[in-house]
C-alpha cells in the first residue's frame, strides 16, 4: 500500500466521497468471493480506499459543517470493513493477512476521515458497530478507541513487512496518543482504559521498530511499556500479549546474535527479562497459558544465559522452571524436553559430577519419545563423555533398559543402544567395569525376549573381534580374553551360532598367551565336540600344560570331526615339536600319516608318505631311550611303521617310483636290523626283537632285488642275519594281523610250549595251521639264505661258516616242525635235501636222528633213512665223532639186519667193513673207537655170518666171518677168538652127514629166531649193544 497522499482531481469532498462510495460498492462483493484467486485484485481495491480515505481527511476543515453527514457515512463504512476484517477465511493458499491488513487500514482511514479536524477528548464519536461496541459510549472512550485501532492497523502492517505503511498509520496514531495523553480524567474513570490503549500504541511502535532492525528505538518503546506505573494500570490481557510479544523479541534478538561477538548475546537477556517481570506477575492459576509462557520465556533466559556464559545464573534459571514443568500435566512436551537439554547442557559446563549429570541423563531418557531423531541426539551427546566414560556406559545402560521396558519399540533403537554401549566400554579406561556393563546390557536384552536381527548381530559381533584384536596385538591377553568371551554371549546365538565357538577358542588362546592353563582348558570345554579348531585349541591347552594323554587324545578326536584340515596336523607337528613333547609329537605323526590313505596311496603318495613314518620311527626310539618308557607298547608301534612302510616300498616297486626313495629304504632297514641287535641284550620280549628282524629282512630284500647296480657284499650277510633271526627268536608272537605275510610262530615258543603239553593244540596254544604257517616259514627264509650262498658273494670264511651254520639250524626247525605234525613225508624230503647241505650235513643229520628216535611215531624206514645219511655224511665229510658213528652205525645196522632182506644184509656189510675201516684209523687215543662198540660187531659179524652159514648162503657168511676174523684184531682175546672161528669144524670137515644136521638144525633156528625178531621189532627200535653181545655169544658157545 502506498503511504503517499494522491490528490482529489477536482478538489471537491462530495465528489471524493462519491468515489469512495463507489470504490466500497465495488469491494463489498468481492468481500464475500471464496475464490483466493481475486485476492490480490481486492487488495488493490482497499488499498486504493484507504488512500481516497486519507485525502478525504486531509480536505476536512473544522469549520465546513457540510462535510459531517458524509463523514459519518464514512465512519460507519469504516467500523463495518474493521468488522469484516475479523472474519476473513484464512486456507492452505493463502493465510489472508494481506486482506486482513488492507481491510484495517481501509478501516482505520475510513474512521480516522469521519473524525472532527482536531478531536479532543470531548469530541463526539461515534458509539455504533461493533468494533468498540464493549466500550461505553462516551468522546474519551472513542479517542481511546481510535488509538488502538490505529496500533492494531499499524502491527498488521509490520507483521506483512510493509514499513513505510505502518510508519505512516503509527504517525497518525502518535497523534491520538498525544490527544489522549493530555486529556483530562478528573475522576480518573478512564485511567486504566488509557493506560491499556497506550500500550498497545507503544508495543506497536515497539514491534514495528524491532521489525525496521532499529533496537533503539525498540528498547526505548519497551521501557515507556513496563513503566510501573503504567504497567499497573494494565489489564491482565495486556500484560500477558505484552510479555508475548517481549518474548518474541527476545527470541529474535537472541536467534540473530547468536554467533556474533562475545556479549552480543546478552542484548537477549534485557528483552527476555522484561518479559518475564510482566509474565511473573500474572497469576499463573487463572489459565494454563500464563505457566506455558513463564516456563517458555524462563527456558529461552537460560539459554540466553547459557550462550552468554553465565552458567550459574542459567543453572538458577532452570532451577525455577522446574517446580513449574512438575506442577504440569504433559511432561514430555517437547519445550520441556528442551529444558532437561538445555540444563545437561549446563551442568556440563559446570563441570558438575557424574550422578548428577546421570541423573539429568535419566530424566531426559525417561521423558523421551522414542523416535529416530531423539535416539540419535542421545547417542550423539553421549559421544562427547570423551572424560567421562562411566557416564556415558551407565547412561547408555540405562537406556537401553528403558527401550525394553517400552512397548512396541523399534528394534533399530536397540541395535543402536548396543552398538554405542560396546563403543562407550571399548574407551573405558576401567576394564573390568566396562566388561561387566557390556555383559549385564547382552544380559538384559536377552532376558526379555528382545530377537537380536543377524545385520546388528554381524555388527556387534565385528565390534567385539576389533576390540578384542587390538588388545591382542597389544599383548594385553586377559582384556582379549574378556572382550571375546563377551562374543559368546547367549544373544547372539540365534542368528550367529557360529560366533561362540570362535570367541570361546579366542578367549582360550588368550588364556594360553598369559600362561592361565587351567581357565583356556576350562573355555575350550564350552566349545562344540564336532569342530576340528575345538580339539586343535585343546591340543594347545594340554601341550602347555604338559599333559600328553590329553594332548593325544585332542589329536585323536580332532581327525574324527567333519571339517577336520591336514593343516592343522602340520600346525600340530611344529608345535609339539617346539615343545619337546614327543609321545604327543608322535601321536601327531601317526594321524598325519593315516590321514594319506596308505592303504589305496598312489606312488606318489607313497614316497610322501615316508617321511612320516621315518620321523614317527626315530621318534619311538628317542622315546626308548627314556626310563620310564613303555617299550612294549613303542616298540609295537615302530614295528607297525615298519611294516606300514614296507607296504609303501611295494607300492612304489609297482609303481616304478622306488628310486625316489632309495635313502629312506636303506634308512629304515638299517635301523630295524639295528633295533633289533640292540633288542637282543636289553630286552626281554624276545618275540619283537624276531619282528624287528623279519621287517629288516623283508625291506633289505626289497632293496637288494629292485636296486639297479650291484649291492654291498655286507647286505647279503645282513639279509642272511635278519632272516634267520626273524625266524628263530626267542618269545611267543602269534600275529594274523598280515594274511598275505609269514607268520612268525617261533621255534622256541613252540619247544616251550610243547615241553610243558608235550601236545599240539592244547588250550589253543599251538595250532596246526601255526605249525604249517611256520614250516613256510622256515622254508621260505632257507630258500632266501641258500640263494645267497648260490649267488657266491660271501668270501669270508667267518661269513661262509655262519651262513652254512643257519642252513644247518634252519633244516633243523624244519624237523622238529615236521616232527610236530607227524608229516613224516616232508621229514623224509628234508633229509634228501640234507644231503646236499656240505660239511655241517653231519650234525644236521644228526639231530634229526635225534627228532626222529625221540618220536615214538616215526617209521622206522624214516628212521633208517636219516641213520643211513648221517653214516653216508660222516664217512663222506668225517666230520662225526667216532663215539657217536659207532651208535649210530649200530643202529643202522641192527635196522638193516631185522628186515632180514638180502639187500639190507649187504648194506649193513658195507657198514660194518667201513666201520672196520674207522677203527683201523681210530684204534688208539681219547677219540678211539669204543671197544663195546667193537664186540658189537664182532658178535653181529660173526652170527650174521653163522645165520648165512646155516643157510647155504655161503658167499654172504664168508664175507661175515672175514669181518668178524678181522674185527677179532681190534678186541681183547681177538686172536683166541679168530682161531676158534677158524679151527672150527665146519672148515675141516666136509661130510654130508654134518651139513645134514646142520641145515635141520639151521631150520628150527631160523623159525625161532624169526618169532624173536618180531617180538622185539614191535617192543623196541633196536636193542642195546649189551644185549645183542651177550646174546650172541650165548648163541655160538651153544652152538
Amino acid at each position: 500500500m502506498s503511504a503517499r497522499k494522491r490528490p482529489l482531481e477536482d478538489g471537491n469532498m462530495q465528489e471524493s466521497f462519491t468515489k469512495i462510495r463507489d470504490l466500497l460498492i465495488k469491494i463489498k462483493p468481492q468481500l464475500d468471493d471464496v475464490n483466493v484467486a481475486a485476492r490480490p485484485s481486492l487488495v488493490k481495491d482497499l488499498d486504493h480506499l484507504a488512500s481516497l480515505a486519507e485525502s478525504f481527511s486531509e480536505q476536512r476543515t473544522k469549520a465546513n459543517k457540510a462535510c459531517i453527514p458524509l463523514a459519518d457515512k464514512l465512519d460507519q463504512d469504516g467500523v463495518n470493513l474493521w468488522n469484516i476484517a475479523g472474519t476473513v477465511r484464512r486456507t492452505p493458499e493463502d493465510d489472508g493477512r494481506a486482506v486482513i491488513a488492507s481491510l484495517r487500514v481501509a478501516a482505520f482511514r475510513l474512521i480516522e476521515a469521519g473524525l472532527e479536524a482536531k478531536p479532543s477528548a470531548e469530541s463526539k464519536f461515534p458509539a455504533s458497530g461493533a468494533a468498540w461496541s464493549s466500550y461505553p459510549s462516551s468522546p474519551y472512550l472513542g479517542l481511546v478507541h481510535i488509538l488502538q485501532i490505529a496500533s492494531k492497523t499499524g502491527t498488521s502492517l509490520s507483521d506483512l513487512g510493509q514499513a513505510a505503511a505502518a510508519n505512516a498509520v503509527l504517525t497518525s496514531a502518535a497523534k491520538f496518543e498525544e490527544l489522549l495523553r493530555f486529556a483530562e480524567d478528573a475522576e480518573g474513570q478512564h485511567k486504566q482504559a488509557k493506560a491499556a490503549a497506550t500500550a498497545v500504541y507503544f508495543t506497536s511502535r515497539m514491534e514495528a521498530a524491532w521489525r525496521e532492525g532499529n533496537l533503539n528505538l525498540a528498547e526505548y518503546m519497551s521501557r515507556k511499556i513496563t513503566d510501573e506505573d503504567r504497567l499497573s494500570k494494565l489489564p491482565h490481557y495486556v500484560r500477558e500479549r505484552l510479555a508475548f510479544k517481549l518474548h518474541d523479541i527476545g527470541k529474535s534478538v537472541l536467534k540473530d546474535q547468536v554467533g556474533a561477538a562475545d556479549g552480543k548475546a546478552s542484548l537477549a537477556i534485557v528483552w527476555l527479562q522484561k518479559a518475564f517481570t510482566i509474565a511473573d506477575q500474572l497469576d499463573s492459576s487463572a489459565t494454563s497459558a500464563i505457566a506455558d509462557l513463564k516456563i517458555s520465556i524462563l527456558r529461552t533466559l537460560a539459554r540466553t544465559y547459557y550462550l552468554s556464559g553465565s552458567y550459574d545464573r542459567a543453572e538458577a534459571t532452570l532451577e525455577e522452571i522446574s517446580p513449574l514443568v512438575e506442577a504440569t500435566q504433559d511432561q514430555s512436551n517437547i519445550g520441556y524436553q528442551e529444558l532437561r537439554w538445555l540444563k545437561l547442557a549446563v551442568l556440563k559446563r559446570r563441570e558438575a559430577g557424574e550422578s548428577t549429570l546421570l541423573e539429568t541423563y535419566k530424566s531426559i531418557i525417561d521423558h523421551m519419545e522414542w523416535t529416530e531423531s531423539a535416539v540419535t541426539d542421545i547417542l550423539q551427546d553421549l559421544r562427547t563423555l570423551h572424560q567421562h566414560m562411566s557416564l556415558s556406559i551407565n547412561a547408555t545402560q540405562f537406556c537401553i533398559e528403558r527401550a525394553l521396558q517400552t512397548k512396541n519399540i523399534k528394534g533399530e533403537y536397540v541395535d543402536r543402544l548396543l552398538l554405542s554401549m560396546l563403543f562407550s566400554a571399548s574407551k573405558d579406561t576401567d576394564h573390568a567395569r566396562a566388561i561387566r556393563s557390556v555383559t549385564a546390557a547382552f544380559t538384559a536384552v536377552h532376558e526379555s525376549g528382545f530377537e537380536l536381527l543377524s545385520t546388528p548381530t554381524v555388527a556387534c559381533l565385528t565390534l567385539i573381534w576389533q576390540f578384542g584384536d587390538r588388545q591382542y596385538r597389544a599383548k594385553q591377553w586377559a582384556k582379549a580374553a574378556d572382550w571375546y568371551l563377551i562374543g559368546s554371549h547367549a544373544l547372539f546365538q540365534t542368528n550367529s551360532p557360529a560366533s561362540m565357538p570362535k570367541c570361546l577358542r579366542k578367549a582360550a588362546l588368550c588364556f594360553l598367551e598369559n600362561a592361565e592353563y587351567a581357565r583356556a582348558a576350562a573355555t575350550v570345554r564350552r566349545c562344540p565336540p564336532k569342530q576340528a579348531a575345538t580339539h586343535y585349541v585343546a591340543l594347545l591347552c594340554a601341550v602347555r600344560q604338559g599333559l600328553d594323554d590329553e594332548a593325544i587324545q585332542a589329536v585323536q578326536e580332532m581327525v574324527q570331526t567333519p571339517d577336520f584340515d591336514r593343516k592343522m596336523l602340520l600346525l600340530a607337528t611344529q608345535l609339539t615339536h617346539q615343545a619337546e613333547s614327543r609321545p604327543v609329537l608322535l601321536a601327531v605323526l601317526e594321524a598325519l600319516l593315516r590321514t594319506l590313505k596308505v592303504g589305496n596311496t598312489e606312488g606318489e603318495a607313497a614316497v610322501e608318505a615316508i617321511n612320516p613314518i621315518r620321523c614317527i620311527i626315530r621318534l619311538v626310539f628317542s622315546l626308548l631311550a627314556e626310563p620310564m618308557a613303555n617299550r612294549d607298547a613303542l616298540v609295537d608301534t615302530a614295528i607297525g611303521h615298519f611294516r606300514t612302510a614296507r607296504v609303501l616300498i611295494q607300492t612304489a616297486c609297482e609303481r616304478k617310483a622306488l628310486h625316489l626313495i632309495n635313502k629312506d629304504v636303506g634308512w629304515l632297514w638299517r635301523t630295524a636290523y639295528n633295533a633289533a641287535v640292540q633288542g637282543c641284550t636289553e630286552w626281554e620280549d624276545t618275540s619283537r626283537v624276531a619282528q624287528l628282524f623279519e621287517v629288516a629282512s623283508e625291506l633289505l630284500d626289497i632293496s637288494i632285488n629292485e636296486s639297479p647296480v650291484e649291492v654291498e657284499r655286507d647286505q647279503y650277510l645282513y639279509l642272511a642275519n635278519a632272516s634267520f633271526c626273524s625266524i628263530s627268536g626267542r618269545g611267543t608272537y602269534w600275529s594274523r594281523a598280515e594274511p598275505k605275510s609269514v607268520l612268525i610262530c617261533l621255534v622256541f615258543a613252540m619247544r616251550a610250549t610243547m615241553s610243558t603239553s608235550g601236545k599240539v593244540n592244547t588250550d589253543g596254544s599251538i595250532q596246526i595251521n601255526d605249525l604249517r604257517d611256520l614250516a613256510d616259514g622256515l622254508l621260505l627264509c632257507q630258500n632266501r639264505v641258500a640263494d645267497i650262498l648260490s649267488k657266491d658273494v660271501l668270501t669270508a670264511v667267518e661269513e661262509l661258516t655262519r651262513v652254512q651254520y643257519f642252513v644247518h639250524a634252519l633244516h633243523v626247525f624244519q624237523a622238529e616242525v615236521y616232527v610236530n605234525l607227524k608229516d613224516w613225508e616232508s621229514f623224509g624230503k628234508l633229509v634228501g635235501d640234507v644231503t646236499s647241505a656240505g660239511p655241517m650235513a653231519v650234525d644236521t643229520f644228526e639231530a634229526l636222528a635225534d627228532l626222529a628216535w625221540a618220536d615214538k611215531d616215526c617209521p622206522v624206514n624214516v628212521l633208517h633213512r636219516v641213520l643211513e645219511a648221517i653214516l653216508r655224511a660222516s664217512l663222506d665229510h668225517g666230520a662225526l665223532a667216532i663215539s657217536k658213528f659207532s651208535r649210530w652205525l649200530r643202529a643202522v645196522c641192527t635196522i638193516m639186519l631185522a628186515r632180514g632182506e638180502p639187500a639190507d644184509r649187504l648194506k649193513a656189510i658195507g657198514y660194518v667193513e667201513q666201520a672196520v675201516g674207522v677203527i683201523e684209523e681210530n684204534t688208539e687215543g681219547d677219540d678211539a673207537y669204543p671197544t663195546d662198540e667193537r664186540f658189537w660187531l664182532l658178535t653181529t659179524a660173526y652170527n650174521t655170518g653163522y645165520e648165512c652159514f646155516e643157510t647155504s648162503m655161503l658167499d654172504e657168511a664168508k664175507r661175515w666171518f672175514e669181518i668178524a676174523t678181522l674185527l677179532c684184531k681190534f678186541v681183547p682175546g681177538g686172536r683166541e677168538r679168530g682161531e676158534k672161528v677158524l679151527c672150527l669144524p665146519v672148515w675141516r670137515s666136509g661130510s654130508w652127514a654134518f651139513l645134514k644136521h646142520l641145515w635141520r638144525r639151521f631150520c628150527l633156528l631160523l623159525r625161532a629166531m624169526t618169532s624173536m625178531l618180531r617180538f622185539w621189532t614191535s617192543r623196541l627200535s633196536w636193542l642195546p649193544c649189551s644185549t645183542c653181545t651177550s646174546v650172541g655169544l650165548r648163541w655160538l658157545v651153544s652152538h
